[in-house]
């Protein structure tokens, strides 16, 4: 492998250490921009489809009782007490029912995936609420689930994989492998929602327009 442009500065004794300097800076500039959020293409897609899911959608009430009742739950004490709350909420298959218990969400918890970034359990739940009706025959498999720590941070993390086809004129299959990481404040409260998936946020975002095959008769 090539030496890096910092190790070939650093051979030179004729290069000062300002030029160094700015060598790193530069490295760490492009570390950034290869790792910060979503292309532009893609957050412009997901906006437009959450508008004509919103469009689409059928008005219905807000799921009020399943909130309260989530929120009145005891917190949990340790990260077992975490873990066997998020155990529940998969078995509920939360992400496609959107029962899960808000309680142990801070009220400006970070949420993220691939292809979006916001802060707020009220509307990541009213996300959800957006979501659901266009579901047919979803289902979630939690594959594992382990706890963890993170310097100063304990966190969860949990596999798992969704498939659901949705209710559009085309009927779109969504099948996705990936992992959500829980990081927990010191009251053992989630802080952050983090998804990761085995394909891109293009790639994801390509299986909505994707039309179901027509099956033949045999």
């Amino acid at each position: 492998m090539a030496p890096s442009l910092t190790a070939r500065v650093r051979a030179s004794p004729l290069v000062s250490p300002r030029l160094i300097s700015r060598a790193k800076n530069h490295r760490l500039l492009s570390v950034r921009c290869r790792s910060s959020g979503s292309p532009p293409v893609v957050r412009a897609v997901v906006s437009a489809v959450t508008e004509l899911l919103r469009v689409l959608s059928p008005s219905k009430k807000p799921r009020q009782a399943v909130e309260s009742v989530n929120t009145e739950l005891e917190l949990p004490r340790s990260m077992e007490d975490v873990v066997a709350v998020l155990e529940a909420d998969y078995a509920r298959a939360y992400f496609l029912t959107g029962n899960f218990t808000l309680g142990i969400y801070t009220e400006d918890c970070l949420f993220e995936d691939p292809t979006i970034k916001f802060r707020g359990r009220s509307r990541y739940s009213q996300n959800l609420d957006l979501l659901i009706p266009f579901f047919d025959s979803p289902s979630l498999q939690l594959e594992s689930i382990e706890k963890g720590l993170r310097v100063d941070t304990n966190f969860v993390t949990a596999t798992w994989t969704l498939r659901t086809y949705l209710r559009l004129p085309w009927r779109p299959l969504i099948a996705i492998r990936g992992n959500t990481t829980y990081d927990l404040d010191e009251e053992y409260k989630v802080i952050r929602h983090a998804e990761s998936w085995d394909v891109s946020a293009l790639e994801a975002i390509g299986q909505l327009f994707v039309p179901v095959p027509k099956q033949t008769g045999s």
